[in-house]
This record gives C-alpha cells, sequence and structure tokens, in this order.
C-alpha cells in the first residue's frame, strides 16, 4: 500500500516508483467514497469529470482512475484529449450536475513525476478539508489490508500480490451491474469558449485596435500547447510556437514558467524580434512572461500589472489576495490604487478560500498561479496571457515599458527563491524545531517581525523579509528572500540556508 497524502495542491509522486496502477487505484477508491459521502442519495444525475495532462501514461491512469468512479455509481465525463487544469474547472464549473472532477496531472513538477488533484463543484482546488477526509480513508483501507495480510507471508508474495493487482488494473474490467462506463467528451472546446466569453466580459469601456504585434507562445510541452496560439491568433496575433509537440521528457525541461526554464523562449523573442513571450507550465495554470528585450518579467510582477490593468482600465473593484512567499511591491500597488491586500499562507487553495466569500478582485501567488473568480475559482495561466495582451494594447506600451511604469510607481525590489535538498534528518529538524525558533537577526539585520502563517518568515525594516518553509508537493526546503538591493537579497538567502542547516548565522 502506498503512502498517499495531499500537500498544497493534490498528491504527486515518481511514474513506476510510488505513482503506480496500485496506488492509483487507492486513490480513487478513496476520493470516489468521499465525494459519494457528499453526494445526494441516487447517483443517476451526479456528474464526475476527469482530465489529464500532457505526461507518460496521464491518459491511461486517467481511464483507469473514471473506471474506478464509475463503479462507484458516478457518470464519469472523460476528456478525449489532454485538457489544462483550468480547462477541467471551468468544465466543472458550468455542468450544473457536476459535484467535483478529478485531474491527472504534476503541474510543474520534472516529467518523471505525475499526481491527481481533487476539484470541487465550482471548479476549485479542494480545501484540506475534503483532501483530509480522503487521506483518512486511505489510512482506513490500509490498517483493514494490514489486518489481512498474512502473518507469514513474505516480502516475494508480497511483491507477485503487488505485481498481479499491477497487471490487472492496467487491464481493468468492465463496470460493475449497475453503474455506466465513462463517457469519452470534448472538454477542451467547451473550455475554450468559455475563456472567450470571459474576454468579453473583460472588454475595455472603448474599443481598442488590433495593433500588429508578434508574440511566442511556449506551452514547455504541456497541455497548453496549440490552446494558448489559437487564442492568441483570433487576437490578431503573429504567434510562434515553441515546445509545441508531444514530448514526455520535456526536451529535458522541467515544464515551470520561470528561469533557468524560460531561457530558451527569451532567445525566440530576441531571435524573432517579438514584442513578448507568454508560457504555461505543465497543466496550463500558472503564467510566465519574457518582454521585448528578453528579460524574465517575475510573476510577482505579473500579478501587480493584472491587478493595475483590472482597477484602472477595466474599471473593476475587490479584495486583492496574495500568498505569503509574495512581493510587497503588491502591498505598495495595493495600497496606490486603494485597494485592500490580504495575505494567505502558500497554496491556492487558500486564495480559493477567499474567493468563496466574495469581493476578491484577483489572487496570486508567487509561482505564477494567478486567478480571477468571475472567470474560475482556479488559476488560469491562458487567461493571463490574454489579459496580459490587452493590457499593453490599452495602454499602447510593450511588456517591457509597463513593467518600468510599474517600478517607478512603486520602487524595484529584488526577489529569489532558493531550493535546498536536504537529507532527511535536517529537513525534519527545520519542520519540528527550526521553524518555531525566534532569531533575533540574520544577514546582519535586526529582525522586527516574526510571522509563523506558513514556515518562518522573518520581516526587516523596509519592506525586505525572509521565508523558509517546507515544500508541499517536493522533498525539499524552500528559502525565499526580498529585499531593496540585490547583495542583502543573497545575504538573506545565505543566512536562511545556513540557518536550516543548523549553521551559525550573523
Amino acid at each position: 500500500m502506498s503512502d498517499i497524502h495531499f500537500g498544497t495542491d493534490g498528491w504527486r509522486a515518481v511514474i513506476g516508483q510510488d505513482f503506480t496502477y496500485e496506488s492509483v487505484h487507492e486513490a480513487a477508491t478513496a476520493i470516489a467514497e468521499v465525494f459519494a459521502q457528499d453526494a445526494p442519495t441516487d447517483l443517476d444525475d451526479v456528474h464526475l469529470l476527469v482530465g489529464y495532462d500532457m505526461r507518460f501514461e496521464a491518459d491511461a491512469f486517467a481511464a483507469a482512475v473514471a473506471e474506478v468512479l464509475a463503479q462507484r455509481g458516478f457518470e464519469v465525463r472523460l476528456s478525449d484529449r489532454p485538457i489544462p487544469t483550468p480547462g477541467l474547472c471551468c468544465c466543472i464549473a458550468l455542468d450544473e450536475q457536476a459535484i467535483g472532477g478529478v485531474m491527472l496531472t504534476a503541474s510543474h513538477n520534472p516529467s518523471a513525476w505525475l499526481g491527481i488533484k481533487v476539484r470541487m463543484a465550482d471548479g476549485g482546488a479542494s480545501p484540506s478539508t475534503f483532501t483530509d477526509r480522503i487521506e483518512h480513508v486511505l489510512e482506513a483501507a490500509q490498517d483493514e489490508s494490514r489486518a489481512k495480510t498474512p502473518s507469514g507471508a513474505s516480502r516475494t508474495d508480497l511483491d507477485k500480490l503487488t505485481a498481479e493487482c499491477d497487471c490487472a488494473l492496467q487491464s481493468l474490467p468492465p463496470s460493475s451491474p449497475g453503474s455506466r462506463p465513462p463517457q469519452m467528451v470534448d472538454l477542451v472546446d467547451q473550455y475554450l469558449d468559455h475563456v472567450r466569453a470571459s474576454m468579453r466580459e473583460f472588454a475595455p469601456p472603448e474599443p481598442v485596435e488590433a495593433t500588429p504585434i508578434k508574440i511566442v507562445i511556449d506551452p514547455m510541452f504541456g497541455a497548453g500547447q496549440e490552446l494558448l496560439a489559437e487564442l492568441m491568433r483570433e487576437q490578431e496575433v503573429e504567434v510562434v510556437e515553441i515546445h509545441a509537440e508531444r514530448n514526455p521528457g520535456f526536451g529535458g525541461l522541467h515544464p515551470e514558467p520561470i528561469p533557468p526554464w524560460t531561457d530558451q523562449a527569451a532567445e525566440a523573442v530576441i531571435e524573432h524580434g517579438a514584442s513578448a513571450a507568454f508560457l504555461v507550465d505543465g497543466d496550463g495554470d500558472r503564467i510566465g512572461a519574457i518582454d521585448e528585450n528578453g528579460n524574465f518579467v517575475s510573476p510577482h510582477r505579473i500579478l501587480a500589472l493584472l491587478a493595475q490593468h483590472l482597477v484602472e482600465d477595466l474599471g473593476r473593484d475587490g479584495r486583492i489576495i496574495k500568498t505569503l512567499a509574495l512581493s510587497n511591491t503588491i502591498d505598495r500597488l495595493g495600497a496606490q490604487l486603494g485597494k485592500e491586500v490580504e495575505v494567505r499562507p502558500i497554496g491556492f487553495k487558500w486564495v480559493y478560500e477567499e474567493m468563496l466569500k466574495g469581493d476578491v478582485l484577483i489572487g496570486g501567488e508567487e509561482s505564477g498561479g494567478i486567478g480571477i473568480a468571475q472567470h474560475v475559482r482556479e488559476r488560469d495561466g491562458l487567461l493571463m496571457a490574454l489579459l496580459l495582451l490587452q493590457m499593453m494594447r490599452v495602454r499602447g506600451k510593450t511588456l517591457g515599458q509597463l513593467v518600468n511604469d510599474l517600478l517607478d510607481r512603486v520602487g524595484t525590489m529584488y526577489y529569489l527563491r532558493r531550493d535546498l535538498t536536504l537529507d532527511e534528518e535536517t529537513a525534519q529538524r527545520f519542520r519540528t524545531d527550526l521553524v518555531h525558533s525566534s532569531p533575533t537577526q540574520m544577514a546582519g539585520r535586526p529582525v522586527r517581525e516574526i510571522e509563523r502563517l506558513d514556515g518562518l518568515k522573518l520581516h526587516f525594516d523596509d519592506d525586505e523579509w525572509l521565508l523558509l518553509r517546507g515544500s508541499g508537493t517536493e522533498p525539499l526546503i524552500r528559502i525565499y528572500a526580498e529585499a531593496n538591493t540585490p547583495e542583502q537579497m543573497t545575504a538573506y538567502l545565505d543566512a536562511g540556508s545556513a540557518f536550516v542547516q543548523g549553521e551559525s548565522v550573523s
């Protein structure tokens, strides 16, 4: 039995190692049980939607999940081709009979990984209260399995049993009597139509001329390939698309729209004389951008630009929600716009919870996941790229010029994240002991305030800060820092790394 845990956004594991047909069957069975607990007594008119991205065997794993859900009695609709996570979320939200869905994706993780995300009836991320129940069902099933395992069974016997389970699951049996087989449906076109409808809703008050423009699109070998390019061409954009073919190894890239994985998109901008590049991660819910000079535009600045565009160009109102690791430039801009900025723990599920309360203009996280509740209560990298294009045209400026205007307004701060892969003992010491400590200084600067909303965040003067936390999706300790100079930023990162590893800091 596998050790399955749902972290910041779902369960992820290495394909063939912990992510097997057996473990996926376990997870899907538990997911079906929890959905059934919340569903009406009669499941005949209740839908669950299943989608998958471009990863190795994601389609086969999705079919296995769909079969398990169907055997539980749900009417299951399985995407007939790869679909971005926001696409599945939109289709769930638009289906009045859908009570949720399951997405087979490992998002931005390296190509060897696959995972499962669970989505609720409005398309939003499953809250921890829901995934905790899934884990409880899994634990109960594991306890029952241990009780039934013969005490004298050898390791060879158990390995043989596991192999037999894997073979059986790869050739799944027909649905149980009374259940209906999953339906293969076109969810992608439905999603694209919803994106188009959202863009019509976000049209500026005054018509804007579609000036000639060339944009590089990089779906990073993921589920957004061809889709964002199609939407851009409809906006009369000349598109150069790269990394838009099936490649389970992602060409050696990690499908995460941050440097160094954005370098080839930056080269394409210069090579083709493009005005910008827009990138989306492996499942299309995160956005990255490159300006006309080949410079990376961070998610912090993208969120600030989009908030500025929504308020000043489109006349929208509401709160701005940011997760803990996002730049303080968002707070500075919010004060100038007269909009409340609220901070939540890392993970878009916390932004989702604020969206449920209403009055949210936009919400985002440092990884590039940005969402607008009026579209769907989920991140959508494709929609954000279209809105950035719209802002460029409304203001008649390049992406680089928009960034410069923003920095002139709120000031320039320097931000970086460093990931540490530590031995289990060191990582555990941080999670259990150091995260509760109270250092009075770090990198030669006195600590003004300590925040434990998610990990350990140290605040210094002049909006500078250092955050130390364990990753919710990978076996890493993440170190984040923001400062007013690159030298001080690096000093915070070095001091934070030493602190996590138990070394003395000054």
